[in-house]
């Protein structure tokens, strides 16, 4: 699965790794859901950080469709709620 963190690029992920990043995913969704900034920021350094960890970044110039799309380390509280789905970021 090709995830794109945006302003940073795409990560391979293999499948059995993206199962995992629900549980970071919902904790994202709740901190956002309870206005926490600090809970927020935290829970959305822990998604992007495991992807990071859990993919093989793509080559800049590779042409694969992302399958999901994060937000940048730096977004607002604001940007992912706009960007949160009934699911969450990662639906599953």
């Amino acid at each position: 699965m090709i995830i794109r963190i945006l302003g940073e690029g795409q990560y391979d992920l293999p499948e059995a790794e993206v199962s995992g990043l629900n549980t970071l995913d919902d904790t994202l969704e709740q901190a956002v859901e309870a206005g926490d900034d600090a809970a927020f920021t935290e829970a959305l350094a822990g998604l992007l950080t495991a992807v990071r960890g859990s993919g093989s970044l793509l080559a800049d110039d590779s042409l694969e469709d992302s399958d999901l799309i994060l937000p940048p380390a730096d977004a607002s509280i604001d940007e992912v709620r706009e960007m949160l789905t009934g699911e969450g970021l990662i639906p599953g």
